[in-house]
């Protein structure tokens, strides 16, 4: 393709500092480079504790662990997401129960949680889609009457926030993401964020395979041993040496994907206007991080024929989720809360552009032509 659908960004830092990091003998986790990410994330998000851990997936699977969900237990969240939100919790044995999306930021619709509450329900699993916050105060107030710890997964959500707080810095626990097709990457790679103190030394234990080898290192035990679950969480050195170079430059890498959003949006507001398609909503009190730029098409039929009359003009779209609750592991180990009308069709519909830090306004004004003269087609 011309125009791709993604390609990451090199701040032109990152094999500096991975050398650096070969050259200090250290290559295993917990380094010089974890602890940089670890304090810069505290300190931009606003999180208690910051653990850098190898995916997103491996800090929700560390939530689950804090969380001790057991069989049967139910774990509110939506259908529209990645595998990985259900995943954590159904290897321990827990139930995804799957509610509904909003029709304006296509997150987990808070007005429907508390129907879906039982005497099961052990968490509600938030997702800040496309790096525009869930409505947190609504979900952390029904959280607090019922004693449910809230579980951000905030694998879009660098750098954005929620009423001027970051996201991952408003649940109980949160998961970052840095996966290459995030807007900061180090290939593979996450980060758990701790907001509750309950959590803090369980969690290093959790990832240290269960030894307080923290403890340890810290000069507080003698020597270390096994005291709990765990599993080994922690990235190698030459992952986090990565992911700092990123992260040096994030503010900057935002404030360039904020433009190409800004661009895809002001030029899409006519076709929006003649109703041939959605652009994104982000409420006032959102403040976005421009993750991707999506477009919501009439239904299904269309919006596979867009795609490829884009694909025709070279430039590479994309649909999202295939809704989880109707996945064939979706329907065996989870359930739905009500008939997840809205998700099934804004899972027909949605199609994202191309969206890099890199991508020049021109490059933005080509896709912008494609769009176009697809459309027409309608």
């Amino acid at each position: 393709m011309e125009i791709p659908f993604n390609r990451f960004y090199l701040t032109g830092k990152e094999l500096e500092y991975v050398r650096q990091a070969q050259s200090l003998e250290h290559l295993c986790g917990d380094g010089p480079f974890s602890k940089k990410c670890a304090s810069w994330l505290q300190e931009k998000t606003g999180c208690r504790k910051a653990l850098i851990v190898p995916s997103c997936t491996a800090a929700l699977e560390m939530a689950a662990m804090l969380l001790d969900i057991r069989p049967g237990d139910e774990v509110i969240m939506p259908s529209f997401t990645f595998v990985s939100t259900a995943n954590a919790f159904v290897v321990r044995g827990g139930v995804p129960v799957f509610v509904d999306i909003r029709g304006d930021t296509l997150n987990l619709d808070e007005s429907l949680v508390e129907a879906a509450l039982t005497g099961r329900t052990r968490a509600i699993v938030p997702v800040h889609y496309a790096g525009v916050g869930c409505e947190m105060d609504a979900l952390v107030a029904l959280a607090a009457e019922r004693d449910l710890p809230v579980i951000e997964d905030a694998a879009h959500g660098i750098l954005a926030s929620y009423k001027g707080r970051g996201l991952g810095s408003i649940g109980h626990l949160a998961g970052l993401s840095f996966h290459e097709t995030k807007n900061v990457v180090s290939g593979e790679g996450g980060a758990l964020l701790i907001n509750d103190a309950r959590f803090e030394r369980r969690a290093e234990i959790i990832r240290e395979k269960g030894t307080n080898r923290c403890e340890f290192l810290r000069g507080a035990v003698d020597r270390y041993t096994w005291v709990d679950i765990g599993s080994s969480y922690l990235p190698s050195e030459i992952v986090s040496a990565f992911l700092w170079a990123q992260l040096e430059q994030s503010e900057d890498i935002t404030k360039r994907r904020l433009a190409i959003w800004r661009q895809y949006h002001a030029g899409l507001a006519d076709l929006e206007r003649q109703e041939k398609v959605r652009r994104p909503v982000v409420p006032e009190h959102c403040g976005a991080n421009a993750h991707l730029y999506y477009l919501l098409l009439p239904d299904e039929a269309r919006r596979e024929s867009f795609i490829r009359a884009l694909a025709e003009r070279g430039v590479e779209a994309s649909f999202h989720y295939v809704p989880l609750h109707s996945s064939p592991a979706g329907m065996r180990f989870g359930r739905a809360h009500g008939d997840l009308a809205l998700t099934d069709e804004i899972a027909g519909r949605l199609v994202r552009l191309p969206l890099w830090t890199a991508m020049e306004p021109a490059a933005v004004d080509r896709v912008l032509q494609a769009v176009e003269e697809a459309v027409r087609a309608f």
